[in-house]
């Protein structure tokens, strides 16, 4: 008797979906997000107990789909961190706004693979009016191009291959035919206190370690430095600059850098991961004049706009050299008749239509609303701030110019024994960083529910746990403070 499959048994999927399990999976979803404003806010289990629940031997028999879903539901739980928390600081990580998370549960439900105009004009169209209004949102060229990637990395990877390509291609390079071997050298330079996903993004490219330039006391490219480090070297050249410190929140003189470096010659592409969305408030725009002057543009919607998990943006103001870097040719895809498909514009053949979210979040809120969910975060990352300044032995290092708020004790034990101690409390998660050769604490406001209550909340929070270090022997003791 042959053991070959005859392909008789029914499908796994062949009976219709039952709502039942959606309605399950809504229950747990509802269960973790009622508890999120007042749930401890790092997590209570590590991945060995999680594993241990989850149950760590394949089965010989399956499980029942709902047995399934609530071990997942119940095991994972205790190892989560409440990243949608309003007090959660520790990263640059937004919580999902409502509208955002159910649009994303439509998108999975959908199960389109968004990567041509043809086979899902439903979820493109809805990515292609999305990457509009960014546009218009954040003052950038109508007419750029835009692609829906999984974050600033992979972001920066694509507006970087368009870089690559075009700076060769002025160099009489063809990078896509001849590959990088035998090219002109390019030189990327960057600032001192670039983001690391800028290195890792140009390592991917072949472009190797940046010539870095030096930066003023909040992280701010030095235009003069950079003018300085141009006149040394020609060929091929890209330039790096920042929309928002990781630690200072502070911008780079986008206006002078861009006339410096397009005088060279050079590309000039922005990593503006949470920064950029500072352009889409009439408050705080002032802080990337000269923004639109650069050649392409990176950020992140599952930060600032606050969509889930993942959704990173690529802006290039030329379409050409992003749809020559990125672009494939298959006999079996069928290209669109107009317009670009979205895997032209991102280093993904199957994706996700991330971009509905987006749609969502700026459908519901309009220019007003994201404008006012901006100056929410800017102006609680203040209240912060202030609040904390107040705090006997507190330090606020960074001039507080956005959402990035960076605090430290008389000597570096002190700060990393509060942050040890903000984790273990629970209450207001905020992560330890170093910054100008000091341990620091860092506070990202990044969640659109961190208003100016949680920011009272969180000041307060930070002073009882410090009270009880100081009383305890703990932070300060060996300081005197």
């Amino acid at each position: 008797m042959s053991d070959e499959p005859t392909g008789e048994a029914p499908a796994a999927g062949a009976q219709p979906y039952d709502p039942a399990m959606l309605d399950l999976a809504r229950r747990h979803a509802g269960e973790w997000l009622a508890a999120l404003p007042d749930r401890p806010v790092p997590p209570r289990a590590g991945v060995g107990e999680v594993m241990d629940a989850l149950g760590r031997d394949l089965p010989e028999h399956g499980e029942p789909a709902d047995a399934v879903i609530d071990r997942l539901a119940e095991a994972a739980e205790p190892g989560l961190s409440a990243t949608g928390s309003p007090r959660f600081y520790g990263w640059v990580i937004g919580g999902a706004q409502p509208v955002a998370l159910a649009a994303d549960w439509l998108v999975s439900a959908w199960d389109q693979n968004a990567v041509l105009r043809i086979i899902s004009p439903g979820t493109v169209a809805a990515e292609e009016i999305a990457a509009t209004w960014l546009l218009d949102l954040l003052g950038l060229p109508a007419g750029s191009d835009v692609g829906f990637a999984t974050g600033a990395t992979s972001a920066q990877f694509a507006c970087l291959a368009a870089a690559r390509s075009e700076v060769l291609r002025r160099a009489d390079w063809d990078v896509e035919a001849q590959g990088m071997a035998g090219s002109p050298r390019i030189r990327w330079i960057a600032g001192a206190e670039r983001h690391g996903t800028m290195d890792l993004a140009a390592r991917y490219l072949g472009l190797g370690a940046p010539t870095l330039v030096a930066c003023d006391d909040q992280g701010r490219i030095r235009a003069d430095a950079l003018a300085d480090e141009l006149e040394r070297g020609e060929g091929p050249v890209i330039v790096a600059l920042q929309a928002g410190n990781i630690h200072s929140g502070a911008f780079d003189p986008f206006a002078e850098a861009c006339r410096i470096a397009h005088e060279a010659g050079a590309w000039v592409h922005v990593d503006g991961a949470f920064g950029l969305w500072a352009a889409a408030s009439p408050r705080l725009r002032h802080l990337t004049a000269g923004l639109a002057d650069a050649d392409s543009w990176s950020t992140d919607a599952h930060k600032t706009l606050s969509v889930p998990y993942d959704c990173g943006i690529a802006m290039v103001r030329d379409a050409a050299p992003m749809r020559r870097a990125l672009s494939l040719q298959a006999s079996y895809l069928q290209a669109a008749d107009v317009g670009a498909d979205p895997h032209e514009k991102v280093a993904e053949l199957s994706r996700r239509a991330r971009g509905v979210p987006t749609w969502a979040v700026l459908r519901h809120l309009g220019r007003d609303g994201v404008a006012g969910l901006i100056d929410r975060l800017a102006g609680s990352a203040r209240l912060i701030a202030d609040g904390l300044a107040a705090l006997p032995g507190v330090e606020v290092l960074n001039e507080v110019v956005f959402t990035q708020v960076c605090i430290a004790l008389e000597d570096d034990v002190a700060t990393e024994a509060l942050s040890r101690a903000l984790w273990t409390d629970g209450e207001v998660l905020a992560m330890t960083s170093r910054w100008h050769d000091r341990a620091v604490v860092r506070f990202s406001v990044s969640n659109w529910g961190t208003d100016a209550a949680q920011a009272r909340r969180t000041v307060a929070a930070v002073g009882r746990v410090l009270g009880e270090l100081r009383a305890g022997g703990g932070a300060g003791a060996a300081g005197g403070g």
